[in-house]
């Protein structure tokens, strides 16, 4: 039986032939296929207006993206082999990169499934679904997921906000299993206990690795800061690699707590120093007090989450570099990123530049990096390439 159709306006069809996968409201033609025949969660095929198959995708109504492509065929069956496909296509690629089950297992468009994130902790799972399509289909998801991987626990880890755009409670559950007293993961060389049920997104943060590593190249006998450092993924390896000092700066007393317990399990806890505090305030103390360090490590939370957000997030981009670099060493170095997409690399490249110059410092940049190849890009969808970091030698004025 044919699943019903969604007709595109004339000449809308162009961004869906390039590759993308979303198609917005105001691109459905609904005199010829009204939206409001649609629940949310529901499959649809999309058509060109001529009426040509572009896909079949799932659809929500009240959603400004009101559906997203699942595949390029026509009247597909979205079950539960349906993720067992996509799930293996997707380990396939993991398994090439890494040798331990430490991964993103799932990176939404990326792995051919909007709206779908997966965090793999080895046997444990951690599972965040931002759309109504996938929420429908969870039963099939899980179902593909223990089939798949024998799991000890799955969490559904349903509290981000993406979800009420599409009329999604937010919520964490375990959805299978039972989660382990403790999850341990493995990253760098170092061990690192992480809280999925309370901690931050899925519970870790896995797209900056690559660049976690350089740091820890470089940072025997400096004098190490850590801001945003949550739970110490930065500044750990840090202290492992020979840093003589290093201070983790968050607002989270939790991730604070969690952080001091990571130091203790890779033994570097005598070299470090955890301070709950604002980071503009703690950085206009440290002014204040003459602090400095030699590598200051600057990775903030999504600062620009809406494209009406960017004036003011960029400020607040700018601000914390101007207030980092001033507390920096002569010759130190600036490791300064950001994670929103709506925050150019042009633009952080800009902010960086304009910081040195206001405070006559001679700034360069020895190495950039982005997210690792578990948030691979999906060339066709430029939103799935968010992270940029730019690592920053800071000398003085010439």
């Amino acid at each position: 039986m044919s699943l019903p159709e969604i007709y595109l306006k004339k000449n809308e069809d162009k961004r869906l032939r390039k590759g993308h996968l979303w198609v917005f409201s105001n691109e459905v033609d609904t005199q010829r296929s009204p939206l409001e025949q649609f629940s949310a969660g529901d499959l649809a095929q999309v058509k060109s207006d001529d009426g040509k198959v572009l896909g079949t995708a799932y659809v929500n109504p009240q959603a400004l993206i009101c559906a997203r492509l699942l595949s390029r065929k026509p009247n597909l069956k979205c079950g539960s082999n349906f993720f067992k496909e996509r799930l293996t296509t997707a380990l396939i690629l993991r398994e090439k990169l890494f040798t331990q089950p430490y991964y993103r297992l799932v990176f939404g468009e990326s792995d051919g499934l909007p709206g779908l994130v997966i965090d793999r902790f080895g046997s444990v799972f951690s599972v965040q679904i931002t759309t109504a399509g996938i929420e429908q289909r969870k039963e099939s998801l899980l179902t593909a997921l223990v089939e798949l991987f024998e799991p000890t626990a799955i969490v559904l880890k349903n509290d981000n906000s993406q979800r009420q755009l599409e009329g999604l409670s937010l919520e964490s559950e375990i959805a299978y299993g039972k989660l382990p007293d403790s999850v341990i993961i493995e990253e760098n060389g170092a061990q690192f206990k992480i809280d999925i049920l309370n901690g931050q997104k899925t519970g870790w943060f896995y797209d900056h690795r690559s660049s976690r590593a350089a740091v820890a190249n470089i940072a025997k006998d400096q004098r190490v800061l850590d801001l945003f450092s949550y739970t110490g993924a930065w500044g750990i390896p840090a202290a492992m690699a020979g840093g003589t000092e290093v201070t983790c700066v968050d607002a989270s007393e939790g991730a604070l707590t969690l952080a001091k317990e990571n130091a203790e399990l890779n033994q570097v806890v005598d070299k470090m120093h955890f301070v709950r505090s604002d980071v503009f305030d703690f950085l206009k103390q440290a002014r204040l007090d003459n602090q400095l360090y030699d590598i200051i490590v600057l990775d903030p939370p999504a600062l620009v989450k809406r494209k009406k957000d960017f004036k003011q997030g960029y400020e607040a981009y700018r601000r914390l570099n101007h207030l980092a670099l001033q507390v920096l060493s002569k010759n130190g170095i600036l490791v300064s990123a950001s994670c929103s997409y709506h925050l150019s690399r042009e633009n952080l490249h800009e902010i960086l530049r304009s910081s040195g110059k206001h405070i006559d410092r001679h700034l360069v940049f020895f190495a950039s990096g982005g997210q690792g190849p578990d948030h691979p890009i999906d060339p066709a969808s430029p939103e799935t390439e968010y992270l940029k970091t730019f690592f920053c030698s800071v000398s003085s004025s010439l």
